[in-house]
């Protein structure tokens, strides 16, 4: 079995062939990283900046400094809002002139610029997001205009109660931790950000020691790379100048999981009163960080649990029992810990219900593990999604960026399929076992006084 394609930061250049396309990464001595990869017969790309640096990264106010909560994002909006040689106007009109998709999003570990643009656009497009991530002026006006779009952003998630209850099942699984903060702010964050704690988080944070290119369709990699390093060395801010040599910085990767206390006879229940006709139910718990060994087995015991139309809890509670539209299971991994939830959405009266079968399914397949049908279910499962979004250059192109700011592996498709194909069913048990033993948090949002469901926390 092929091993993964490790990443070191002291390696300067590193060829690839990724199952007939190519990859190519190459480490400035300035620390900038570039990574692409060749799909044979494109004619587009999909080019990303990325930022080592998310909403977990910043911090509070203290007696000693001014605080950046919500820093974050707000640069994600205001990169687009002009540089010295482009007002925002023009850096819309740059990108819709070319017909591009493009965007930017804020994560709980990383920030990422982004367009998908036809072949000879590229290089127009390199040097647009290169000028927005290096050279902003965050000009007071636009940053005031923006607090009020980033508020109204936030009200508008605030009015989608399913959003509502996945922010707060991380706040109240993670609690303390800087993972467990909304990754947009919070409206009391945003009305308090001041322009020059941004501006700070901003030069503090982005410099080519943190940033990641990368690219995936029809890309020349040393035609990139040059147009990069043009780019930053033509900024009048003298720390994106690559003339400076500085170590890549990649979140260090934890060696152990967080302690996970052992879980409670009941599960403990958090409510939101909203006006509603649903209630948004989510059940989850401390999950596994990135790399831990053990993600493959909860892949396909995620498949089999929650992952599609065939999983247990579909079946269970929408298809025999018709509880509730939709029901699933899910993962989210970091560097140092994770969340594992259910969700389901369905009328007050029964939620109770909803959760009872939701614990009950978990608890089966931690007792009894999966079938050989739901084995192999799960495997086509896997292979198939896995090899439908590979055909997409904006899917390579974020996993290349992730594997090179998070783990440092790289896995292509036949690697990650035989690690899958390898997790036997005691596995898959095991996985499930160490989930149902951890405390469970309940979230419900909603008409939660009709629910029955009382709150113990």
């Amino acid at each position: 079995m092929r091993e993964p394609i490790l990443l070191p930061l002291d390696q300067a250049e590193l060829t690839v062939d990724l199952n007939g396309s190519l990859m190519r990464r190459t480490v400035h001595p300035s620390g900038l990283r570039v990574l692409t990869e060749l799909m044979p017969s494109a004619r587009s790309a999909t080019i990303g900046f990325w930022v080592g640096v998310g909403s977990r990264d910043e911090q509070a106010d203290r007696d000693d400094a001014p605080g950046s909560l919500g820093s974050t994002h707000f640069l994600e909006h205001l990169l687009f809002k002009g540089t010295p040689t482009r007002n925002a106007y023009e850096i819309a009109t740059t990108f819709d002139q070319m017909g591009a998709e493009h965007n930017a999003l804020t994560a709980k570990e990383y920030t990422c610029y982004y367009a998908k643009v036809r072949d000879a656009d590229l290089p127009e497009a390199v040097a647009a997001l290169a000028d927005m991530v290096t050279n902003s002026v965050l000009d007071p006006e636009e940053f005031e205009t923006e607090r009020g779009v980033i508020l109204e952003e936030l009200a508008m998630a605030a009015d989608d109660l399913a959003d509502v209850a996945s922010e707060q099942l991380f706040a109240e699984v993670l609690r303390d931790h800087p993972l467990g903060r909304p990754i947009g702010g919070l409206p009391e964050t945003i009305r308090g950000a001041r322009r020059d704690d941004v501006d700070r988080h901003y030069r503090d944070r982005y410099d080519p020691s943190t940033l990641v290119v990368t690219a995936a369709g029809a890309v020349d990699h040393d035609a990139l790379v040059a147009q990069v390093l043009a780019a930053l060395n033509a900024s009048p801010e003298e720390r994106w100048h690559t003339d400076r040599e500085a170590a890549p910085r990649r979140r260090a990767q934890a060696s152990d999981e967080l302690a996970v206390t052992a879980a409670s006879a009941s599960p403990r229940i958090c409510v939101t009163e909203r006006p509603s006709e649903q209630i948004n139910l989510l059940i989850g718990t401390p999950g596994l960080r990135a790399t831990d060994p053990r993600r493959f087995a909860f892949g396909i015991m995620n498949s089999v649990l929650g992952g599609g139309m065939s999983s247990r809890l579909f079946q269970e509670i929408r298809e025999k029992r018709g509880l509730a539209y939709t029901a699933y299971s899910f993962g989210a991994s970091y560097s140092d810990t994770g969340v594992f939830g259910m969700y389901a959405g369905m009328a007050p009266e029964k939620a109770s219900e909803v959760l009872e079968l939701s614990q009950l399914e978990l608890q089966k397949l931690a007792d009894s593990g999966i079938t050989a049908e739901e084995h192999e279910r799960a495997l086509g499962q896997i292979a198939g999604s896995s090899a439908l979004a590979l055909e997409d250059s904006e899917t390579r192109m974020g996993r290349l960026a992730r594997a090179e700011i998070g783990t440092g592996e790289l896995y292509d498709l036949d690697t990650s399929l035989a690690l899958i194909h390898a997790v036997t069913g005691e596995e898959v048990r095991e996985v499930a076992a160490a989930l149902a033993g951890r405390p469970l948090t309940v979230v419900a949002v909603g008409d939660v006084a009709r629910s029955g469901l009382q709150p113990n926390a």
